[in-house]
């Protein structure tokens, strides 16, 4: 395979504390070196000028439906949506239909990704049938590739099964990836227990049912000591009982949404069932609390949580609609232009929450141009402005509540092990 050159951008890598103008060079799926200039050669040059080149961004929260769930989303859809938004991987949840709760099904999945443009990770079922009444095989999903176990839109009822999961979890050297739901007090509940649920007469999901299971499977983690990863928080209460946890040293890590850190719960009076996610959006205090965790590194990472559903569904009623929102295509884009531009993040915490600590904290390749690194590349351009268009989607969801927001931040070249999978808005 001939040598690249990137030459001429900004590259962007927290990894190793590196910001300014760079060429990269990549030669077998690798990046080889990182330099002022790289001498042009029989090389095939790559003009970023005016760019920014960042270590592919990486989601460790994606919902790719299939199998099970083909007219919501497939693989190769959703891997295609992911090298149009920048991403260079993800981790693959496993509420499909069955669940992905063996290592044949994780073996299944990988098989299923082969030929995605990105590197999927497949993460299994922590308890069999994602049921929490009898832990799944961790052991022998961990030995087939499975990179975490969750329950995903359940979190684990059972402190005991949670409990015993953590344990497995340990002996595995996976994290449990929590939905961190008591559904004793969740219940029927459909939006935050604010104003607008009282105004709309709808069920509300407090902020207890959240933090309840937070703070329990917390404490277990430190008994256990294996690693626990907080899904999608969305509440300051939330933050105050991670910022604790953290201050006591104990194997906690965190991850919140675009939608969480942009939106709130006022938001669902205009976008109605597209401002319908579980955990709910909450009040504008609680955002604030999730940007600045984000910005001092008390939540690690930034996750889509990627669910795309069907437009006859979303389009339903309040009530009827399920939970969830796409964000691959539009993840890097709103989250530069609403809070880089803002001032809230810098573009390197920004791209550090994105790629480095997902790949650390998940101990996955990526996240860094270090030589010798898998050449796994986004360039993004910072400068001009458009408006997201859903129809233009890669992925079958079209259910975004962004969908014609002018932003900064266009992806326009994914490289994935030295590989063009993505140029100027076309997957290959």
């Amino acid at each position: 395979m001939r040598e690249i050159v990137l030459q001429g951008g900004t590259v962007v890598d927290p990894s190793q504390k590196l910001h300014g103008v760079y060429d990269v060079l990549i030669g077998e799926g690798k990046v080889t070196a990182v330099a002022r200039r790289i001498p042009a050669e029989d090389r095939m040059i790559l003009d970023v000028s005016g760019l920014t080149v960042v270590p592919g961004l990486i989601d460790v929260h994606t919902h790719l439906r299939e199998p099970g769930y083909e007219e919501k989303e497939t693989v190769p859809t959703g891997g295609r949506a992911a090298a149009a938004g920048g991403y260079t991987a993800i981790a693959a949840m496993p509420n499909t239909r069955p669940v992905t709760d063996s290592a044949a099904k994780i073996r299944q999945l990988k098989q299923l990704a082969a030929g995605t443009p990105v590197r999927v990770w497949p993460v299994g079922a922590a308890t069999k049938g994602s049921l929490g009444e009898e832990a799944a095989e961790i052991a022998a999903m961990a030995e087939s590739g499975a990179c975490a176990v969750t329950d995903d839109g359940r979190g684990i009822q059972s402190a005991g099964m949670a409990r015993q999961v953590l344990q497995l979890c340990a002996q595995s050297d996976l994290p449990l990836l929590e939905h961190c739901e008591d559904e004793s007090i969740a219940g029927c509940g459909q939006l935050h227990g604010g104003r607008l649920a009282q105004k709309l007469k709808l069920p509300a999901i407090p902020v207890s049912s959240e933090t309840v299971m937070l703070a329990r499977d917390i404490l277990l983690a430190g008994e256990t000591q294996a690693r626990l990863h907080l899904m999608h928080l969305s509440a300051a209460a939330s933050v105050e009982i991670l910022r604790l946890a953290k201050e006591r040293g104990l194997p906690v890590t965190a991850e919140v949404t675009p939608h969480h850190l942009l939106l709130t719960e006022n938001d669902v009076e205009n976008l109605a069932a597209l401002a319908k996610m579980k955990p709910p959006l909450r009040s504008a205090a609680d955002r604030a609390a999730l940007q600045s965790a984000l910005a001092e590194g008390v939540i690690d990472i930034i996750a889509t949580d990627h669910a795309p559903h069907t437009e006859t569904e979303k389009n339903s009623s309040f009530a009827d609609a399920p939970f969830g929102v796409v964000g691959l295509e539009t993840a890097f884009p709103v989250l530069y232009t609403c809070l880089v531009e803002a001032g809230i993040l810098t573009i390197d915490q920004l791209v550090d929450r994105m790629s480095c600590r997902p790949a650390a904290v998940f101990r996955l390749p990526g996240g860094t141009l270090k030589p010798g690194s898998p050449a796994d590349v986004a360039v993004f351009d910072l400068r001009s402005r458009y408006k997201i268009d859903k129809t233009r989607f890669y992925s079958k969801g079209k259910n975004t509540p962004f969908h014609g927001l002018t932003v900064r931040g266009r992806p326009v070249l994914t490289l994935v092990g030295g590989r063009i999978v993505m140029r100027n808005g076309k997957v290959y």
